[in-house]
């Protein structure tokens, strides 16, 4: 039976699902922006082939918003952000990335727009709520900042489509690859997305009461019944699979976006003003001096993801760190995401990375290293 003591005290927060989670098998538990988050439904590799075969459900109450309302709302989110949102719609989502004064990456939220000047940020792991309300001090922006009553859920894989339609009806079907909809489920208010952190078809819930927390878990549960959801947890080994950060491990906030090939969600060009741009500007004039990358490593089967940093060498020159490692099931191989001196980036190049007290071979490959156009994500189900 299912400890169901976890727990430190007030400080650490318990998610409007964790009752369920515990009774429908989580055994072990992580903290992520104060809160506890499942890490353990049993084989991590079954969770896994649970995802990319059928569909599971993920506490990710941990995954807390930034409400950002008020007159100067778009204004205020834009000087977050070195994204350009001038054509982000009024229901439509993005990947954002937060940036200081330096051009170091504070966190890398979905973005979410509910109305004209109501926005959610909805985080990876740090306090971004603190970094918002400190910089709308002195932005004489007219904006309200709160972490709302807000958590969600992830319903992911290839079955999820079809869960949504007997939960929510045909009509949501015509929801789009990273838009949201405002929907009333018995009773229960969401806002709900097609999102998600899995490289897979997924959908976001986002409840908008932690009262009906449970009742929410239960209902969706029972819907995915016959087509054979799983309770589960983010799987690192998807992730990792399809190159998606993960924020402490694989950026932080000494790492800057062209680092991390993200060029993409910094927009240096236009009039937008933002913080960090002058510091992005003089890094991109300059180069980089260090690049993610993705690697094959040459060793027997991984036993889990990493739990240090691995140093990684060119002879006896360090050269970098291994960020995410894990032996993928489907691919049949150790892979790993990896920050390495400029120099040693190009695909192909033979490195040595010491895991414990060994050294073992490795080799830079493209990422992600499965589905690299993101066609599980983007097609309709």
């Amino acid at each position: 039976m299912a400890n169901k003591n976890f727990g430190f005290g007030t400080q650490i927060r318990k998610s409007p699902f964790f009752d369920s989670t515990v009774k429908w098998g989580a055994t072990g538990f992580s903290v992520y922006n104060h809160m506890y988050i499942p890490r353990d439904f049993g084989d991590p590799e079954k969770n896994f082939w649970n995802l990319v075969k059928t569909a599971i459900l993920c506490d990710v109450a941990v995954e807390r918003q930034v409400e950002i309302t008020g007159p100067d709302a778009y204004k205020f989110i834009q000087l977050l952000t070195p994204r350009d949102l001038t054509k982000l719609a009024i229901g439509q989502c993005k990947y954002v990335l937060i940036t200081n004064s330096d051009g170091g990456i504070l966190n890398d939220p979905v973005l979410l727009r509910l109305a004209e000047n109501h926005f959610w940020l909805s985080l990876a792991d740090s306090d971004v709520l603190f970094w918002a309300q400190g910089v709308a001090v002195n932005s004489k922006l007219d904006v309200k900042i709160v972490e709302p009553d807000v958590s969600p859920l992830q319903l992911q894989g290839p079955n999820s489509g079809e869960i949504m339609v007997k939960l929510f009806g045909e009509s949501i079907r015509d929801l789009k690859y990273y838009w949201l909809r405002e929907i009333n489920f018995d009773g229960i208010p969401l806002i709900v997305s097609r999102t998600g952190w899995s490289s897979e078809l997924g959908y976001e819930l986002y409840l908008r009461d932690g009262s009906k927390g449970n009742k929410l878990w239960e209902k969706i549960m029972l819907a995915g019944k016959d087509f054979g959801l799983q309770p589960g947890h983010t799987s690192s080994i998807r992730r990792i699979e399809g190159g998606m950060l993960s924020y402490h491990a694989d950026a932080d906030i000494n790492t800057n976006p062209f680092e991390l090939g993200l060029d993409r969600l910094v927009s240096l060009d236009s009039n937008i003003n933002f913080i960090g741009k002058d510091a992005l500007k003089k890094i991109k004039q300059e180069g980089i001096k260090r690049k993610q990358v993705g690697l094959e490593i040459d060793c027997s089967d991984l036993k889990g993801p990493n739990t240090t940093f691995w140093t990684l060498f060119s002879e006896t020159k360090k050269i970098g760190k291994v960020t995410s490692a894990v032996f993928s099931p489907r691919i049949k191989k150790n892979i790993a995401l990896a920050i390495v001196d400029i120099e040693f980036s190009q695909i192909n190049t033979e490195l040595n990375v010491q895991i414990n007290e060994e050294k073992f071979k490795c080799v830079v490959v493209e990422k992600p290293f499965f589905d690299p156009k993101k066609k599980i994500t983007s097609t309709s189900f």
